[in-house]
């Protein structure tokens, strides 16, 4: 797990790890622990800029045998390039962390173009989850949007079915991350086919509303889980420009956050009728999943074979709420 922090070669501008969360979410013992790995050591000095304090320290002996130095930044308003560049000039390090202020709003994260953002890793006390994603929510949307790790810990008290909510509203904001959730024991794995709101062994599967939501989540991590079945669902057509001929995407738009935070959630229909839809027509579809390489994903990825496709009227509730 720990093994998406990893020393990086010296380069002409210095990389970046961000950590965040909100208060004692467990970014101090995630650094920690990962600054004393062997496979995280450099020769040179690593920057720690401590944004917060919680009740969790650094070690003296620690912070000495990987020679890591700490400078705080008590407030948001002296999180500056300019201050950032007269620490680079003060340590010369080879490398920087930043534990970030959970109630620091992301949108105003700025380095120096010397520095570049490597990688941001985002850590969540599980059993306080439903507190900040209800009444601050868009704080924490913000933390999530662009982290390459989530790690959900302290999840031993919490039922199952509550995790899964908490992994949707999270895939919902930030498709691309991996999630991690822990309890005293370890890493949990928890997703099996009875936390879907849908019955996959249905023919075809009916996906309307949320569980369309649902299943394009679920079918990004778990392909192999759906090849070969057919789906049935109402979409929106979509014509990305980098699509090739006898592809186009119908899905839906959902809300992540809030009414000015959503995204578009399909994949590609390969159709021989593709060229007959125009953009943002309503259209009901029925496809067999494969999985597939496919140039515009960069890679193997979910890719529907039309059976059917026909004119559609625009649902009751066109955007699908994950917010609410």
């Amino acid at each position: 797990m720990l093994d998406f922090l990893k020393g990086k070669k010296k380069v002409e501008q210095k990389p970046v790890y961000v950590i965040n969360g909100f208060l004692d979410s467990g970014k101090t013992s995630f650094i920690a622990y990962t600054i004393g790995q062997p496979y995280f050591q450099i020769k040179g000095t690593t920057l720690l800029i401590l944004c917060e304090e919680g009740e969790d320290e650094y070690r003296e002996g620690l912070l000495r045998e990987t020679d890591t130095v700490v400078e705080k930044i008590e407030d948001l308003e002296d999180f500056t390039t300019a201050h950032l560049m007269e620490l680079e000039k003060k340590h010369r390090p080879e490398r920087v962390l930043i534990e970030w202020n959970g109630m620091w709003d992301f949108r105003q994260f700025r380095i120096p173009s010397a520095w570049r953002l490597e990688q941001q890793i985002t850590t969540i006390d599980a059993s306080m989850f439903n507190i900040y994603f209800t009444n601050m929510r868009s704080l924490a949307a913000e933390q999530l949007r662009n982290s390459e790790l989530i790690m959900f810990n302290r999840c031993d008290d919490i039922d199952e079915k509550e995790l899964v909510s908490y992994k949707r509203n999270v895939k919902a904001i930030n498709q691309r991350a991996d999630l991690v959730f822990e309890d005293s024991e370890g890493e949990i794995d928890m997703t099996t086919e009875e936390d879907l709101p849908f019955d996959i062994h249905q023919d075809p599967i009916p996906l309307e509303g949320l569980d369309y939501g649902i299943w394009y989540i679920d079918a990004m991590e778990h392909p192999d889980r759906y090849v070969g079945k057919n789906i049935v669902y109402t979409g929106m057509v979509m014509r990305p420009a980098d699509f090739p001929k006898g592809y186009f995407v119908p899905g839906r738009m959902a809300m992540t956050c809030c009414a000015n935070d959503m995204t578009f959630l399909g994949y590609a229909c390969r159709s021989d009728k593709a060229a007959a839809y125009p953009e943002r027509q309503w259209v009901k579809v029925t496809a067999t999943i494969r999985k597939e390489e496919f140039g515009p994903y960069g890679g193997p990825g979910v890719i529907l074979d039309a059976t059917a496709v026909e004119p559609a009227k625009q649902p009751e509730e066109p955007v699908i709420n994950f917010a609410g």
